[in-house]
């Protein structure tokens, strides 16, 4: 349930110990945030999230509306849900039939926390924090062109991007995300999951001034149902899910090793 009754505002004095990055967050958009370093935004209260390989990721951007926050940090991406989804998950992975994977698809929720990404706000440390390839520290993926903010300022006339530059698998579609290049692959064992690497940023802020919320994927029965979001609802957690648990999959089998066929 989302509160009814606004979180009290901090003061603006620039002189307040607050941390900025928490007093932008708590003051524009009323979430809860932590003091760091780094600074991190409390999930399960008004959002919780997502969180797979960024290759897998990139596919399930269509089932968003536009106003829905998606982060990325190093090779993982976090895509930004209604509360209560990270209880709904382990269900709704077993009513789809992938409950049976070990998929490389997590979900953050109440109790929990992610790195605050900085603000995409200029006037702020860190700002704008929002991801684009061209950006000093942004992580090493290339956005496929419908994302990349730049696309629309190229000059014209000039030779068009291959597939590489698009981000699109030599063979692929856009929507399959970006080609992975050597060393990009984490390593085997233990160690290969101990957190991404690089800061967090921004591929979809959020925006200030109004409720985000309305544009987070939920359940089709919780008012939702519609692909890429309709003033009707949200976007259906449902179909975004899929698409993250199939892609997960794919990412799976292609970093497998490859192993010679058994004949008796």
């Amino acid at each position: 349930m989302v509160p009814t009754v606004p979180v009290p505002r901090r003061p603006s004095d620039p002189g307040d110990p607050v941390d900025p990055v928490c007093r932008w967050y708590e003051n524009e958009l009323e979430w809860t945030a932590v003091p760091g370093p780094p600074a991190r935004l409390v999930t399960g209260l008004r959002f919780d999230v997502l969180e797979v390989p960024a290759e897998a990721g990139f596919p399930a951007l269509r089932h968003l509306a536009p106003a829905s926050p998606v982060v990325l940090h190093g090779e993982r991406m976090r895509l930004l849900v209604a509360a209560g989804s990270a209880e709904e998950l382990p269900g709704l992975l077993d009513w789809l039939e992938w409950g049976a994977l070990a998929l490389d698809l997590t979900a953050i929720g109440e109790g929990g926390s992610i790195e605050a990404p900085p603000p995409p706000d200029p006037g702020l440390p860190g700002g704008p924090g929002l991801c684009t390839p061209s950006m000093p520290g942004a992580p090493d993926l290339v956005l496929p062109r419908a994302l990349d903010p730049g696309a629309a300022a190229r000059r014209p006339g000039s030779r068009a991007p291959g597939p590489a530059l698009l981000g699109v698998r030599p063979g692929g579609r856009p929507e399959d995300g970006p080609p992975e290049r050597p060393g990009q692959r984490p390593p085997a064992g233990p160690d290969a999951r101990r957190g991404p690497r690089g800061a967090a940023r921004w591929l979809r802020p959020p925006a200030p001034g109004r409720e985000v919320e309305p544009a987070l994927p939920t359940l089709s029965a919780l008012g939702g149902g519609a692909v890429g979001g309709d003033v009707g609802g949200a976007p259906d957690l449902v179909r975004l899910v899929q698409t993250m648990a199939t892609n997960c999959h794919r990412v799976k089998l292609r970093r497998a090793p490859t192993q010679p066929l058994a004949f008796s």
